[in-house]
């Protein structure tokens, strides 16, 4: 059955041109300019997925959004946003959609974003058909879906991977920073003997860990001075803000932790709780290391990157102090800042 989808935006172009790149996939495209051009679509006639802005007049994509999940909540959304409204896109993923594009939306990114959209659709479907002939489809089943499993996850961490270079991308001397924070955290856990769902737990955590930057002045973040103590005061409040901004969405709950106390100091000298030694969560003191590490090592408009022989000799100083003498050791040791 071929699959149609309606596009909603307020510029006609960006309609036009997104429906032609749909198209050459295969897809059957409708468009429509407001929210309630849109909802008069869905109401009559019958759509897969829906690609929709969020700033339009009459009616805005999370107006839109409510009003459609209201009435088929299964209804796959990708929702299209400015860089500076990544709140707003955070607010229609706790709504149901399915993902969000920022502006100026890459068309083969759209059509990236539709396919997997699709395939997470089908490879729902094919779970559901497992669990109604479960005795039946329990043998010749069962790897397929460890592998729609493992395919589903992947595309949830791709998403949040977006999310993690969104929140890289406001401060440019930081580009790829929470992925190779991820990175060696991971390699840092597992010589500490996580199990894989902790693991798990920890990667997501240490891409999300500085989301609360979102909520931080872009004139601050990219400041070409040192930060002057009434600005140092806002950059510790990023913690707090991005506890503020996953707290509603369930999935996050478990990761918290590491989003509040990635800068707790085991001397107890750290923000935003003052926690000291193993008081601060496990995960949260792997992060701090990592997080120290390459934020050293990266070029800042008030100073060069600092040499590795230099980094690694303040590190050693702050054994104790700032960092968990156990993980610090285990970082050192095993060269994990190579990774």
């Amino acid at each position: 059955m071929e699959e149609r989808i309606l596009i909603v935006d307020d510029e006609e172009m960006i309609c036009h041109v997104m429906s032609r790149r749909l198209m050459r996939e295969g897809y059957s495209c409708a468009t429509a300019r407001n929210g309630k051009e849109a909802l008069h679509h869905f109401y009559k006639n019958n759509f897969s997925l829906i690609i929709s802005d969020i700033r339009m007049p009459e009616m805005d994509g999370i107006e839109l959004l409510k009003k459609v999940k209201a009435v088929h909540p299964n209804m796959l959304v990708i929702m299209i946003t400015a860089y500076p409204e990544i709140d707003l896109a955070l607010e229609a993923m706790r709504l149901g959609a399915y993902d969000f594009i920022i502006k100026p939306a890459d068309l083969e990114l759209v059509a990236m974003s539709v396919k997997r959209a699709f395939e997470k659709k089908r490879l729902e479907e094919e779970v559901e058909v497992y669990h109604k002939n479960l005795e039946r489809l329990v043998e010749e089943r069962t790897v397929k879906l460890q592998q729609a499993y493992r395919t589903l996850k992947k595309a949830y961490l791709d998403s949040v991977k977006v999310l993690a270079e969104a929140i890289d991308a406001k401060d440019p001397y930081l580009r790829g920073h929470s992925d190779r924070v991820r990175r060696m955290s991971l390699q840092i856990a597992t010589l500490l003997g996580f199990s894989e769902e902790r693991m798990e737990i920890l990667e997501y955590g240490a891409l999300l860990h500085d989301i609360g930057k979102i909520g931080i002045k872009d004139e601050i973040l990219r400041k070409p001075e040192a930060l002057n103590p009434a600005e140092y005061e806002m950059i510790q409040e990023h913690p707090l803000i991005g506890v503020k901004i996953v707290e509603g969405i369930d999935f996050f709950k478990d990761k918290i932790p590491m989003i509040r106390n990635h800068h707790e100091r085991f001397d107890g000298q750290g923000y935003p709780d003052g926690l000291a030694g193993e008081h601060i969560p496990l995960e949260a003191r792997i992060i701090a290391v990592p997080d120290a590490f390459d934020a050293m090592a990266s070029l800042r408009p008030h100073r060069k990157a600092m040499s590795l022989e230099a980094i690694l000799f303040e590190m050693e100083e702050q054994k104790g102090k700032q960092f968990d003498p156990n993980i610090l050791e285990i970082f050192i040791k095993e060269k994990i800042y190579k990774a």
